[in-house]
């Protein structure tokens, strides 16, 4: 195939992937977040607040705040803000607009019917693993990354705990919500918003790691050629070979170092199992491995 259209077909494939992200994230907001008035993190949050305040939709605002966020961050960052991001929060927009016209009013009423516990765990997870989607595939959502960006640039703030802290000031902001149930309704709307935020962000992790988690084999065997061409050639992993010296022994042997992902370890246990029975091997998670076969460094 011809490389050109190879890269048009991915860059086809990590759209339509990033749109499927969106959806999953947007439907957990629009059928059990927002019936039951429940506030979030993100602009999506302030979206949400601002709905219950004035009744304007969040897909208004949410468009009206990234576009503003997106043309602050232009001037600030420069022209190297990608393209999926604008991709994303036009889809996240419509996405917003279009459920409340497919899902029927009988069957969101049947889901807030659950309690406001179970919604707010619900879409939790949905926003969580909709986002993990997303960057999975370079996209974001823009509103509140855009944020950390731009501060990141002046100021040496771990970006983590920047989200963090402007997540706790959104959903605080759910205690100028008018209603009528007196201030313990309002604490509850404050401890399901916070609630929501460790479940987004539990899944959100869960997703990536569940995902991309990789270990790291040590591997000692006599067998150590045969075991190192069966990994090159049959796992398609790459082998290195580390000379090691047995201290009780005194005997001079080869330690085999193989970076996988963890879905594979299954795989060349058997192999192992097969070729030595006697080897010896120990094994490590091991977090952020970039190059090939692995993720790539990205800006």
């Amino acid at each position: 195939m011809d490389p050109k259209v190879k890269n048009v077909l991915k860059e086809i494939k990590a759209y339509l992937i990033i749109t499927f992200g969106l959806l999953c994230y947007t439907a957990g907001w629009s059928i059990f977040l927002l019936p039951n008035n429940l506030v979030g993190g993100g602009v999506s949050g302030i979206g949400a607040v601002i709905q219950y305040i004035t009744g304007i939709p969040v897909s208004y605002s949410f468009f009206a705040i990234n576009l503003i966020l997106l043309l602050i961050a232009l001037k600030v960052l420069g022209k190297g803000f990608g393209i999926k991001t604008v991709f994303a929060i036009i889809i996240a927009s419509l996405a917003y607009e279009m459920w409340p016209m497919i899902i029927p009013e009988e069957f969101i009423a049947q889901m807030s019917s659950n309690g406001n516990l179970l919604c707010t765990i619900i879409g939790g997870i949905m926003t969580g693993v909709g986002i993990g989607i997303t960057f999975n595939q370079g996209g974001s959502t823009g509103g509140t990354d855009i944020v950390v960006l731009m501060i990141n640039k002046y100021y040496n703030i771990s970006p983590g705990r920047l989200l963090l802290l402007i997540d706790i000031f959104i959903v605080a902001s759910s205690l100028l919500v008018p209603t009528d149930q007196g201030i313990g309704a309002r604490m509850a709307t404050l401890v399901y918003g916070y609630i929501l935020i460790f479940v987004c962000g539990s899944a959100l992790d869960m997703f990536i790691s569940g995902s991309k988690q990789s270990v790291q084999l040590f591997i000692f065997s006599k067998k150590y050629e045969e075991i190192a061409d069966r990994v090159t050639y049959d796992l398609h992993r790459g082998v290195t070979v580390l000379n090691g010296t047995g201290w009780f022994t005194k005997k001079e042997g080869k330690v085999l170092m193989v970076i996988m992902r963890k879905t594979e370890v299954s795989f060349i246990m058997r192999m192992i199992r097969e070729i030595d029975k006697d080897a010896f091997m120990s094994m490590g998670a091991v977090s952020g491995v970039y190059g090939e076969g692995f993720d790539q460094i990205r800006k």
